[in-house]
Order: C-alpha cells, then sequence, then structure tokens
C-alpha cells in the first residue's frame, strides 16, 4: 500500500513539483550512482527546507523513500496520515527512543530505502549548513552495511532559480571503519566523514554551475 501511495503522488505531483521546484540533476559520477537506485541504500543530504523530502522523491522517482522524519509533522492533523501513507519514519527527537532506527533497518533487509537528513533540523539564524551531523544514519550504515548515497540540494524552491541537486558516488561506511578504535570513536569519525562529503557536494555543485 505504500509503494502504491507514493506511485499515485508521484504521478499526481509530478507537473506541479516540475513547476515549482524546476530540479535540475548533477552527478559526481554517473557511472557510479545515478538517479536509479539498485538495491538497498540510505540517502543522506543536506537539510534546507521541509520541501527536501518532495525533491528528493522526484529526484530518485523510480524507489519508494522512506524519510526518517521529525516527530513534530505527525503532531499536525491530516499530514500526519498523509506521511504514515507516504511511509514516513517518525523520529522522536526529545527522547532516546530506539523504535525509528529497528524500523529502518527492517525496511533496509527487504530491500528498501531509507532517507535520512543528519543535521536532524533545520540551521538557526547565526548558523552555519550544514550544521553537525547526528549520528543516526553512519550507525544504521555500520549496523546494516548498506550503502550511503550522498546527496545535496541548494534548497532553491518556488523562486525563479532552478533547484539544483548533485548526487555522490555511494559510500561504504564500513569501510570507514578503523579496528584500532572504539566503536563510539568510529561513529563519530564517520559521521564527520559523511558532512564532509555533504559540504564537498556542496562545493563540487557551485563550480558545474560556473562551468
Amino acid at each position: 500500500m505504500i509503494a502504491l501511495f507514493n506511485w499515485l503522488v508521484k504521478i499526481t505531483g509530478w507537473l506541479p513539483q516540475k513547476l515549482c521546484f524546476k530540479t535540475k540533476v548533477y552527478y559526481e559520477d554517473k557511472k557510479a550512482q545515478s538517479r536509479r537506485i539498485k538495491g538497498p541504500a540510505i540517502i543522506i543530504s543536506n537539510h534546507t527546507s521541509v520541501y527536501d523530502y518532495a525533491v528528493m522523491m522526484f529526484v530518485f522517482f523510480s524507489r519508494t523513500l522512506r524519510y526518517q522524519m521529525a516527530e513534530v509533522l505527525f503532531k499536525k492533523r491530516g499530514l500526519s496520515g498523509f506521511l504514515r501513507a507516504l511511509g514516513g519514519i517518525e523520529v522522536n527527537r526529545d527522547t532516546h527512543e530506539t523504535s525509528c532506527i529497528d524500523k529502518s533497518e527492517r525496511i533496509l533487509k527487504k530491500g528498501g530505502v531509507v532517507g535520512i537528513f543528519p543535521e536532524g533540523r533545520l540551521a538557526k539564524e547565526g548558523e552555519t549548513p550544514p550544521i553537525e551531523f547526528k549520528t543516526g544514519a553512519a550507525a544504521l550504515a555500520l549496523m546494516t552495511g548498506v550503502k550511503l548515497i550522498p546527496a545535496y540540494t541548494d534548497g532553491n524552491y518556488f523562486g525563479k532559480k532552478r533547484a539544483r541537486v548533485i548526487i555522490g558516488k555511494p559510500i561504504d561506511a564500513r569501510e570507514l571503519y578503523d579496528d584500532d578504535k572504539t566503536y563510539r570513536q568510529n561513529l563519530n569519525d564517520v559521521t564527520v566523514a559523511l558532512r564532509q562529503k555533504i559540504i564537498d557536494l556542496g562545493e563540487l555543485l557551485g563550480e558545474k554551475q560556473k562551468g
């Protein structure tokens, strides 16, 4: 039912999103990773707006994206049911409960695609995005061995400019693991590396736009 509802939303929303976002997609290496995703994957990207999820849904059109979403979105009447129908995974940021991780792991084991915004929230005034990443994406990748697909969006939605997204090469978090360090140290190191990858993709996107 989730996959069917996603297709319904994508088909009916294709033209409106085309007019609103006008998304142009770039690649770090299209042969290594295009818009087509084979097998299970974890998509990570910077977080610029509540519309980032919608943009990624159409960038990776052929797959059903099960995104981790903040609990505050599920407290809104109407929106909550819509997000659950799309397969949204509720993340309660005020507690240490792990049900979102368990659910994400089950989805990946079934060959699905999980989306995560590692920043966990939008940047506040005075903060330089992307802000510090939470460790959830790294932990999930280390736990499952599933590849991470990094992406960067410039967040230009609804204006005259086109939204621009760049897709990076897949990352194997386990290849970054150092056996001489503790799990916690590795978790932090991988998380830092993922954030740097997103920053690098943002810089690469800027170069490609100038080119």
